[in-house]
């Protein structure tokens, strides 16, 4: 990507010189007023998923008393799972709430190095961790700080009392947000975050200005539709963290919102209340066959409408959004709940359906064909368990696991506790075809031969078990399981931290442990990469980067959350009930 001249006046007003980029400068005055300190809140902190889950958790595990402590509800935790695994599983990392020390793994050092060599620095300030170090392969765009990247390098630091980079992030990506954006002759949504940016230096002039990509320079020219969804979670995760709201209140970031919301929450001529999107504008950004309704972006605009309606002052506008989300939250999970939803039960009446209904009393709403039920998921679904399915719309229904809208809706609470319980069932049922020998899978099964050929375009990145078809990324894959224990299988290490996440929330500590000592096996001495290829992550990826970024990160996240389960509170919502329908169709849970 080469730079583009541009000319700032002193209110920071663009001027742009040549097309190719979305620049912006900020005045440092500016900067530096609103990078001041925060003013002081006296909040008490919520560690975690509240007190009745804490003790729910206590409860299940019935530990003998000897391990309970009386300072913190997360020692209480902890001392009982530093019961159930060897020191030696134990992270370790010194975090700030941290309140027992065990000698960390060997590789915890060396991903914090990695991941302090990886930072990006705007005018002597730190803004952001670059997608990866790898110096043995062609740049491209892998040199510049990308939303969805950072957002497991954020949690590291904010986890590790280090919020300052956090705040200069959500700051300076909110000031990109502002500027035109132009895809050739086409302008954006005034909403619209940027995929990536990148800091460039002039040595002559000693001077340095930002590039933003909305999608003018990315592969395929894709706008990215989660880079909001990730801001908007990113600030709630940094306001939990420090107890600071004035960041959040702050009239831009409140406008911020505002703009996304006013983008997704727009009423069309669409009649679902999930949110249309196009191939390659989310993680998965190449052509995979999930346009229409995926279930990553689902899950994460649910999760989204949650932390805005949190995060939204109770003023005129607030109160206006807030009532647009309520209503939007409730229709989406009955929505996702009772159509995207599937499990043996739900499985055998699809394949029973009955085609041409018409009118409102019609079973097989989406006039889904019998006959298009792919082979492999009568063998792949589990006589107990399940999993929200990748996509609905119109005569299709994509029946592919895909691990980080699963691992999202749980951590949102879209999966009500009893489906989230399901997936838990389903990974560990089918632990050889998700997890094999690196965890996880990002999406199962891949596409071959003539489907290979005819959904991604032949696309030499997306062939069978690799990339986003099927390989394997262990940052994602850690977050999915119990509690306590991560597994790495992700795209990068993106997945490891939900899948952590995600056990410590459902409770499953022994699938985390034995994800977690494959991970460790090889992480460190295959150069932290990418992603994995082959069926069961035997190999790294053919086009996998080294030293990325979101696998140390990942990796670092899913150990402090293992050493400390309170850092949970900061990504992971609790049920709504009153916002909530109930579930009327199948549940995987009664067999």
């Amino acid at each position: 990507m080469s730079p583009t001249a541009v000319d700032v006046s002193q209110n920071g007003t663009l001027k742009r010189l040549e097309s190719g980029g979305s620049l912006f400068e900020i005045d440092d005055s500016d900067l530096l007023k609103l990078l001041e300190k925060p003013r002081p809140v006296t909040i008490e902190r919520n560690r975690s998923f509240d007190e009745r889950s804490f003790n729910e958790m206590l409860i299940t595990l019935s530990p003998p008393s000897h391990f309970y402590r009386s300072n913190e509800n997360s020692s209480r935790v902890f001392d009982h799972l530093a019961s159930i695994y060897p020191s030696g599983i134990r992270s370790g990392a010194s975090t700030p709430r941290s309140t027992t020390y065990c000698e960390p793994h060997p590789i915890v050092a060396e991903a914090w190095e990695a991941l302090r060599r990886s930072l990006v620095y705007f005018r002597g300030q730190p803004v952001g961790t670059i997608a990866a170090l790898d110096q043995s392969s062609e740049e491209l765009n892998y040199d510049q700080v990308f939303l969805r990247d950072f957002i497991p390098s954020a949690l590291a630091f904010l986890m590790n009392g280090e919020p300052e980079i956090v705040k200069n992030f959500i700051l300076k990506t909110l000031r990109l947000q502002s500027w035109e954006k132009r895809v050739d002759q086409f302008k954006l949504g005034e909403g619209v975050m940027p995929a990536s940016f990148k800091v460039l230096h002039d040595p002559v002039r000693n001077f340095e200005t930002i590039i933003a990509d909305f999608g003018e320079s990315a592969i395929g020219r894709v706008a990215p539709v989660d880079s909001g969804f990730w801001w908007i979670i990113l600030l709630r995760a940094y306001t939990k963290s420090t107890g600071d709201t004035s960041l959040a209140e702050m009239p831009e970031c409140q406008r911020g919102m505002r703009l996304i919301l006013t983008l997704c929450l727009s009423e069309g001529f669409d009649t679902f209340p999930t949110l249309l999107c196009a191939d390659g504008c989310s993680m998965i950004d190449r052509r995979m066959g999930v346009y229409g309704y995926p279930i990553e972006i689902q899950a994460l605009f649910f999760m989204a409408l949650r932390c805005a309606l949190i995060l939204l002052k109770h003023d005129d506008e607030g109160k206006e959004f807030a009532d647009r989300i309520a209503k939007r939250l409730h229709a989406l999970s009955y929505h996702m709940r009772s159509y995207f939803w599937l499990d043996i039960k739900q499985l055998n009446d699809i394949y029973r359906y009955k085609t041409e209904e018409y009118s409102h009393t019609a079973v097989n709403k989406f006039n889904v064909m019998p006959d298009s039920l792919p082979d492999w998921v009568f063998d792949f679904m589990p006589s107990r368990g399940g999993y929200f399915i990748g996509n609905v719309s119109p005569a299709k229904m994509d029946f592919r696991w895909f691990c980080l809208g699963n691992c999202v809706a749980i951590l949102s609470s879209l999966a009500t506790p009893e489906q989230a319980s399901a997936i838990m069932d389903l990974i560990e049922s089918r632990w050889q075809e998700l997890v094999g020998e690196m965890p996880l899978k990002i999406c199962y099964p891949a596409m071959e031969g003539h489907e290979w050929r005819i959904v991604t375009g032949c696309d030499p990145k997306n062939t069978g078990w690799s990339y986003h078809n099927g390989g394997t990324w262990p940052g994602e894959l850690l977050l999915h399981f119990q509690p306590c224990i991560f597994m790495v299988n992700v795209v990068g290490a993106v997945l490891l931290w939900f899948l952590t996440a995600a056990c410590i929330k459902t409770g499953r500590p022994l699938m985390a442990r034995r994800a977690i000592e494959l991970a460790e096996s090889r992480l460190l001495k295959d150069h932290w990469p990418e992603y994995y290829d082959g069926k069961l992550g035997r190999y790294v990826g053919k086009q996998a980067r080294k030293n990325q970024t979101w696998s140390i990160a990942g990796y670092l996240v899913a150990k402090m959350m293992l050493e400390d389960p309170s850092h949970l509170g900061m990504i992971s919502l609790e049920e709504d009930k009153q916002m909530m329908p109930s579930m009327k169709r199948s549940a995987s849970w009664v067999c």
